[in-house]
């Protein structure tokens, strides 16, 4: 699975916008690394540089320098569906009435068909595949009404997730979708005020984190004096806040703090709870890397068995890496990773892992380490089974291809060939986060709003 995307925007008090923008982006690569893109604005215009990549691969020294202006937003990219292509990078930027916008968007909009439609009916011509761009010209339709209450109008008519950073000349506004279901926080330091995807990026500015953007808030920002903040709650309907449960389980940095819930304790805490749900008499407790470090310390420490590195990552293996052929996809898992074989050989060992999506990659792990000569496989999984599909922001299978929407716990156990194995219970996971607003949708098909159904959830493409 991975996230769709994270943004980043700034203002500040000098002309250097675009180098916070570079190291906040370094900070959210995790959310998506298929593109990244700066936009500035220079005091006349807005200037945009994007490619496809990683950040440290788009931008260089020179090229960051280049973009001169105190306020910008920034955007790296993960493609749900469809071929890369750089003209559904981010930010997008256009010209309206004599001013320039920029958008940023973190999400995923249900209706984006529908108003695609609606729109070409308009006799508006669209240049990307991305729903980021409705939102672009929804805002040209409503700013005759004011830069605020296009914004307004906007949110009345999208539906879905979204994070929205949207630089209009010198003023930057932060918008987050009336659930909260993607995350988008407040950070002020010194020199300005900034907006992110995750306070981890914060941190690496030197800035504090504020506070998040409440559900169904607009916060926009004119200057650095505080009095030059302000905040609009869009009217609308009461909705319970419903923040994204992935984020804490696997999606979010563990040095973030989101919604005021630590990543990094989170996920420890359950570790803790399936310790305590499952407990199993083992030698060692193996996380796999990265995903399943946290939750298995967390086990650790609960159960009081040693948590040791069984399985080693490969830190520089390429992020495209393809098989060529059939016979190489058993290759392609052991350049990621390799067994400590002296470390796991005649030992009984809990491997601790973040979810099982379609059960190939956790069958081919658990193959491994016996093949190693572990003695005994039992699995731990910090998550409950993922039965239903996303449908805001995360790419996820569809529910045929969702191995435990098609099969029991006892049945994905015989599949992957470990000798036990147990999915953290509901209850425990949203007692790890310390919420109950929390979206489920993906777990138990409790999803904050209604839904397409899965034959088109990927009728438009997502950022």
């Amino acid at each position: 699975m991975k996230e769709d995307c994270g943004v980043f925007g700034v203002v500040l008090d000098n002309p250097e916008a675009s180098v916070y923008i570079y190291y906040g982006l370094q900070s959210l690569q995790h959310r998506g690394e298929e593109s990244a893109g700066i936009a500035v604005y220079d005091g006349s215009e807005t200037h945009v540089q994007k490619g496809m990549g990683l950040v440290s691969e788009v931008f260089d020294r020179i090229k960051v320098k280049s973009l001169k202006g105190n306020a910008g937003i920034g955007h790296v990219r993960y493609s749900t569906t469809g071929a890369p292509s750089l003209f559904n990078a981010q930010p997008l930027v256009a010209h309206l009435r004599g001013h320039s916008i920029a958008v940023a968007h973190n999400g995923n909009l249900i209706n984006a068909q529908q108003l695609r439609d609606s729109l070409e009916k308009e006799g508006r011509i669209f240049q990307t595949t991305s729903d980021t761009e409705i939102i672009m010209h929804l805002m040209a339709k409503n700013l005759h009404k004011g830069f605020e209450n296009a914004l307004l109008e906007v949110m009345k008519s999208i539906k879905g997730s979204y994070a929205l950073l949207v630089l209009f000349d010198n003023t930057l506004a932060g918008v987050r979708d009336p659930n909260g279901i993607r995350p988008l926080c407040l950070g002020k330091n010194e020199v300005g005020y900034f907006l992110s995807s995750e306070s981890c990026a914060l941190d690496v500015v030197n800035a504090q984190l504020v506070r998040d953007i409440e559900p169904g808030e607009i916060v926009l920002i004119d200057g650095v004096d505080s009095s030059q903040l302000r905040s609009v709650k869009a009217e609308s309907e009461a909705v319970n806040p419903m923040h994204c449960v992935f984020e804490y389980i696997y999606f979010a940095r563990p040095d973030s703090v989101i919604d005021g819930a630590s990543v990094y304790l989170a996920r420890m805490e359950m570790g803790r709870q399936l310790a305590k749900e499952a407990p199993v008499d083992a030698h060692w407790v193996v996380p796999v890397p990265d995903s399943g470090n946290s939750a298995a310390r967390g086990y650790a420490v609960e159960s009081g068995i040693p948590s040791v590195d069984g399985l080693i990552k490969n830190k520089y293996v390429g992020r495209t890496f393809i098989a060529p052929e059939q016979s190489m996809r058993e290759a392609s898992l052991r350049v990621k990773l390799n067994v400590l074989k002296e470390l796991v050989k005649g030992k009984s060992v809990v491997l601790v892992d973040d979810s099982i999506v379609r059960g190939t990659t956790m069958r081919r792990l658990v193959r491994l380490l016996k093949e190693a000569g572990a003695k005994e496989v039992h699995l731990r999984i910090s998550s409950p089974p993922i039965i239903m599909p996303c449908y805001f922001g995360i790419d996820m299978p569809t529910r045929k291809q969702l191995i435990s929407a098609q099969m029991s716990p006892e049945e994905v156990r015989k599949l992957v060939d470990a000798d036990s194995l147990h999915f953290l219970s509901l209850e425990g996971l949203i007692k790890s986060v310390g919420m109950s607003s929390l979206c489920t949708g993906c777990l138990n098909g409790n999803y904050p709003m209604d839904v397409p159904k899965e034959g088109n959830k990927y009728l438009f493409e997502k950022k």
